[in-house]
């Protein structure tokens, strides 16, 4: 392929992309409005009309929002690939640090800095602009600039190492070297799942014990039933951050530990939380969290593997406004190269995910119907999308790109079916 070639098919998968999301999002605030004016009859005996209408308000603010980013950063995209962005900030860095593996580091560096930096006003905008518009924020600007320090010396400490052992593997290991970072990359992955809930989470969020007695004996009741051991029961102080609620576990193997926000805590029922759990419970019983890990870990062993290929080919840097190093390695380029361009031609792929996503969501309600209560789950889940703003009417087709989770009316319906089957059984 010639530079030519691959520079006109980039282009052309940008120009699809970025219309197919606009298009979509389009959709999305079209069919939210048009819905705006009325509660669906399954929620109207529980959600009030100025509730849903809040959720609509807040989805169009969202998916507006998300069109202004969108922009910005298809802009931000050509401008480091094809407008010569990313060869410019080579070409600085080179008289200070020589063709190395110092230039390679400090490429990838000052590209996070300058992406940080663009991003900033967007990411301040969501925070203190569109999330305090809503009511969800709880954050203060020290906050979120002690948690953006936090992250960036944490991301230095983590990914530094983590860049060095790939370059050099790139750089030593021959014709194969994607093969041994995959295994790097994939023993990263699992450390990780070990360190953050002890390590790594605590230093953004305090973690206390459950204290509730009650409650705390209800859980533990549900994770006899179905044999799930843990490390512990926790609340986090999400209420610091924000108003929106939510419930996981976290960890791998030993390191399992349960984790409800303090503001879920407070607004459901004891009975709501136990069957929000059993839905959590239910995709590690299922095996949904092994089989994603194997999906990520082979996706990930494919794209290093095309990566290999590419490095070698001097249309891949030519055709994205680079000029190849011919007394230096390339491979930091090539990562950086491929990180941005890699989501330009598979986004068209999103509705596939969902599609596994969405089923791993029905088989996990029905296992918390079967272990606890699916009327108690179906009340849960409405104070949820009640709480955090989710529209109830979302565009099908929008839904299907994005959403992991089903509609809430599909997926209310199915454990509406699943109770009523029980009580005929």
């Amino acid at each position: 392929m010639s530079s030519l070639a691959f520079s006109v098919l980039f282009v052309v998968f940008f120009v699809l992309t970025l219309g197919l999301r606009f298009w979509l999002a389009n959709r999305q605030i079209r069919h939210v409005l048009r819905n705006r004016g009325a509660v669906p009859a399954e929620f109207a005996p529980k959600i009030a009309l100025e509730t849903h209408q809040k959720a609509a308000d807040y989805t169009v603010a969202r998916t507006r929002f998300g069109i202004a980013a969108l922009l910005w950063g298809g802009l931000v995209l050509i401008g480091f690939t094809l407008l010569g962005g990313l060869q410019a900030i080579s070409n600085a860095l080179l008289p200070l640090a020589g063709p190395g593996m110092l230039h390679q580091i400090l490429l990838v560096v000052a590209f996070a800095v300058v992406s940080g930096v663009l991003d900033l006003p967007f990411d301040y905008y969501r925070q203190f602009v569109l999330e305090e518009r809503f009511g969800f924020n709880k954050m203060s600007r020290g906050l979120w600039l002690a948690d953006m320090a936090k992250g960036a010396l944490l991301g230095a400490a983590i990914g530094l190492p983590l860049l060095w052992v790939i370059l050099k593997l790139m750089e030593t290991t021959g014709s194969l070297w994607w093969l041994w970072a995959w295994c790097v990359w994939s023993g990263f992955q699992l450390l990780m799942m070990v360190l953050y809930p002890t390590v790594i989470a605590p230093l953004f969020n305090k973690f206390t014990p459950l204290a509730d007695d009650s409650l705390k004996a209800r859980i533990e009741g549900l994770m006899a039933r179905v044999g799930f051991a843990s490390k512990g029961l926790f609340v986090m102080d999400g209420s610091r951050r924000s108003a929106h609620g939510n419930a996981y576990f976290s960890g791998f193997g030993a390191a399992k530990r349960i984790v409800f926000f303090d503001t879920l805590i407070e607004r459901l029922a004891p009975q709501e939380i136990e069957a929000v759990l059993a839905h959590e419970l239910g995709h590690f019983k299922l095996r949904h969290i092994v089989k994603r890990m194997v999906v990520m870990f082979a996706l990930s062993l494919a794209f290093l593997a095309l990566l290999g290929y590419l490095k070698e080919q001097s249309w891949f840097y030519t055709g994205l406004g680079v000029t190849p190093l011919l007394d230096g390695p390339n491979d930091a380029m090539a990562l950086l190269l491929f990180a941005l361009v890699l989501p330009i031609f598979t986004f068209v792929l999103g509705p596939l995910n969902a599609i596994t996503s969405r089923k791993h969501e029905f088989e996990a309600d029905a296992f918390a119907a079967k272990h606890s209560s699916a009327d108690d789950l179906v009340s849960a889940l409405v104070k949820m999308y009640e709480d955090n703003a989710s529209t109830l009417t979302p565009d099908p087709l929008h839904s299907a790109f994005y959403d992991s989770h089903p509609p809430a009316s599909v997926r209310i319906a199915h454990l509406n079916a699943a109770h009523l089957n029980a009580a005929a059984a």
